[in-house]
């Protein structure tokens, strides 16, 4: 399922609305009079300039500085513009005031699907090493799951708080700060909403990163939403391109290009991947009842794809017919001129035809999707 994930500076602005603290700070697009508008804003120095990409761990990748004065600040910006992490160039940058604090938090709202219902998770341990404090201290998180018919409660709230080690006005704002949070998760039909750090300064609770993904079933009750991310360039170039050819396409960040007819069976294909220690660059469902032209237009999308070193075809072939499929290989491989290892699973309708087009294409298929996963990683690690 595909999330609607919101820039920090916009999930910031609904933070406010909802009476969480954040530091002051100002958006600059690329256009922008960068010193300008970093004066009119009276911002104090030292700032922090933060890339606004829809990514994680920009951190680490070199997407948060610091600044001490407006030329350091205008020369950094100049910078993350041009930085391009995880594929991703910033059309804007969250500038703000650097807050001093001594410990940074971590607080996490998303959707326990096995108990099918909200959980809560807190830490002492927030900032970038979060993930690793997962992994090595998984017993220093705070795990809470919430009654979605009752909802967060303060006695919850102030619970979870104490387990933090809080008390007095630390404990109140922290309540408040965590009650916040839990109400734009339900408000914004939240996956997740997290504060990642936040800090207390002078008893007052300060989220200084912020994050939110929105259901894409329910973006039809926030429009507005949407609009700012059409306008925003949420969308990958290669994103753009597969949405121009009318398929379900999201961009990953590995390197074994992936097609499927149907979402569930796509997914389950990504699943098989990372089984084996591979790592998906994509996912892209051509949908049921694929004939060859849209099926060339896949492969041909993903051959020319840079991050797709290999190609894995699983189809179960119902309505979309297994010769489609394999003329569509064909005509893909005409066309473009690229070649990359491709493997196929097919299964189903002229299952034979289609396989003996593929064979003739000195294409390897296959009748267990198992077998196919695995010679598709085998041939990516080959080639390191």
């Amino acid at each position: 399922m595909i999330k609607v994930k919101l820039f920090e500076y916009e999930a910031k602005e609904i933070y406010k609305l909802h009476g969480i603290k954040v530091p002051k700070g100002v958006v600059i697009a690329k256009s922008d009079d960068i010193e300008k508008k970093i004066e009119e804003s009276k911002l104090k120095f030292p700032l922090v300039v933060k890339s606004q990409v829809l990514v994680a761990g920009r951190g680490k990748s070199g997407g948060v500085k610091f600044a001490k004065d407006i030329n350091e600040a205008v020369t950094v910006s100049n910078n993350l513009f041009n930085l391009e992490i995880k594929g991703l160039k910033p059309n804007f940058l969250l500038i703000e005031e650097a807050v001093e604090h001594d410990n940074e938090y971590f607080a996490s709202i998303t959707i326990d699907r096995a108990e099918r219902c909200p959980v809560i998770l807190v830490s002492k341990s927030g900032g970038m090493e979060i993930e690793e404090v997962s992994k090595k201290s998984p017993e220093s998180i705070i795990k809470y799951h919430v009654d979605p018919i009752l909802g967060m409660r303060d006695f919850e709230a102030r619970n979870i708080g104490y387990k933090l080690g809080l008390s007095g006005k630390e404990l109140a704002s922290f309540t408040s700060f965590l009650k916040s949070l839990y109400n734009i998760f339900e408000m914004y039909d939240g996956d997740l909403v997290e504060s990642n750090p936040f800090t207390i300064v002078n008893g007052e609770v300060i989220a200084l990163d912020s994050r939110i993904i929105i259901d894409d079933n329910s973006v039809y009750k926030h429009k507005e939403l949407v609009a700012n991310k059409e306008m925003s360039g949420e969308e990958t170039e290669w994103e753009i391109r597969a949405k121009q050819r009318g398929f379900a396409f999201v961009e990953l960040d590995g390197n074994i290009g992936i097609i499927g007819n149907g979402a569930g069976l796509t997914m389950a294909t990504m699943d098989l991947i990372y089984e084996f220690g591979g790592s998906p660059a994509n996912f892209l469902d051509i949908g049921g009842g694929a004939n060859s032209e849209r099926v060339k237009e896949a492969v041909s999308l993903l051959l020319e794809y840079p991050k797709a070193k290999s190609i894995f075809i699983n189809i179960f072939g119902g309505i979309t017919r297994c010769d489609e499929v394999a003329r569509g290989i064909e005509g893909a491989l005409k066309s473009v001129g690229k070649i990359k290892p491709i493997f196929v699973r097919l299964s189903g309708t002229n299952e034979e035809e289609g396989k003996r087009i593929l064979k003739e294409l000195g294409i390897s298929s296959y009748n267990d999707p198992i077998e196919a996963a695995r010679s598709t990683v085998n041939s990516v690690k080959g080639g390191e």
